[in-house]
């Protein structure tokens, strides 16, 4: 016999969940502790050695070492995050996690910026209907930009300032605008090459 889903994959796999339902209690609780963890954490004096424990219980012990998050943050579901090595996170961060980010490896998210994976139905606004968002190794996504539910940011692609994120973006290219549009190709990294060494690319462009 198939196992019954819980609430937290129900909401990963984009199931309707009504949030008037028993099995939603299990959501909300965990969203008080983001809730608490992320009152918690802006109100602690802002060094690493005060932040790092914090941060690791709000992850559970998830979190790679490697990963640098500023305060102030707005997290509320953190159990619905994924950390990849070496990222760093600027002030300001919001992530409306319950249908699941993913942050691979090298990415770099500048401040006041927002990913959302949930919406609501419009026939029924107490039943949630979330789609996940990935961002995949190396992307770097500029000031105050918005990514919506169910984006996949490709590997090396840089988010403009301000940008309004509502679909895919192709590996290697740069977007801005709202919505967001391609507004250039990027050569692919060469083997060796630093992140830094392709944004200076980038620029030249």
């Amino acid at each position: 016999m198939e196992k019954e889903k819980d609430v937290f994959q129900m909401l990963k796999d984009g199931d309707p969940v009504d949030m008037t339902q028993p099995y939603y209690l299990a959501a909300i609780e965990h969203l008080n502790f983001g809730t608490q963890m992320s009152h918690k954490i802006n109100h602690a004096f802002p060094t690493m050695e005060n932040l790092r424990p914090l941060y690791e219980e709000m992850f559970e012990g998830r979190i790679p070492k490697t990963v640098n998050i500023m305060t102030p943050i707005q997290i509320d579901f953190p159990k619905q995050v994924t950390f990849g090595e070496n990222v760093f996170i600027n002030h300001s961060l919001t992530l409306m996690a319950a249908g699941g980010i993913t942050i691979d490896e090298g990415c770099e998210i500048g401040p006041q910026v927002t990913i959302v994976t949930t919406n609501h139905d419009f026939d029924n606004h107490v039943v949630l209907k979330c789609k996940g968002v990935h961002l995949c190794k190396d992307v770097w996504i500029g000031a105050r930009a918005l990514i919506l539910p169910g984006v996949t940011v490709g590997e090396n692609a840089i988010i403009a300032g301000g940008a309004v994120v509502t679909k895919d973006v192709p590996p290697n290219t740069v977007v801005g605008g709202n919505p967001a549009r391609v507004l250039k190709t990027l050569p692919p990294p060469k083997p060796g090459q630093s992140k830094k060494a392709l944004w200076e690319a980038a620029a030249k462009l």
